[in-house]
């Protein structure tokens, strides 16, 4: 994945280092109205629907203090990536018990299943790494989430 479709798809607008809900659902609408407020959906009931389907069907903790919940949809354009980090940390299932503590939400245009899968897999990869974990737990803005993330992927 290029730096420029990082750089279109997690923009600092969609990037929040204020403590989010700490209930998983109440997180993921936390993290939708961040797309939401930046212009990146069409219609918000449609992708909390979509988001909250998804949950139903399987856990989208990834363990190591990661949730990535994610769809595809018709309430988005293009794809968009939005961060939360959370101190407390959130239950999103994760197979090894723990709590997601770097949330990324991923909604893509629906019919998109080769990007969404693309924005997932690399995402997931680099999330394995303790250094890039540590950078995004240290990062002190906006920008600086948008780096660690752009360096992972690129």
């Amino acid at each position: 994945m290029d730096t420029n479709t990082i750089e279109s798809i997690l923009t600092t607008d969609l990037t929040s280092l204020s403590e989010p809900p700490a209930e998983k659902a109440a997180c993921i609408e936390f993290l939708l109205d961040l797309a939401v407020d930046a212009g990146r959906v069409t219609d918000r009931n449609a992708a909390l629907d979509a988001l909250l389907a998804r949950e139903e069907e399987t856990t989208t903790g990834v363990g190591k203090g990661i949730g990535i919940p994610h769809t595809q949809t018709e309430a988005v354009d293009r794809p968009t990536v939005a961060f939360a980090r959370s101190e407390e940390g959130i239950d999103f299932g994760a197979m090894d018990g723990s709590l997601a503590h770097l949330i990324f939400m991923i909604l893509v245009p629906a019919g998109g299943e080769d990007e969404h899968l693309s924005i997932l897999s690399s995402l997931s990869r680099s999330l394995m790494h303790d250094e890039v974990r540590d950078s995004l737990y240290e990062a002190e803005s906006p920008e600086e989430v948008r780096e660690v993330v752009t360096e992972a992927l690129a």
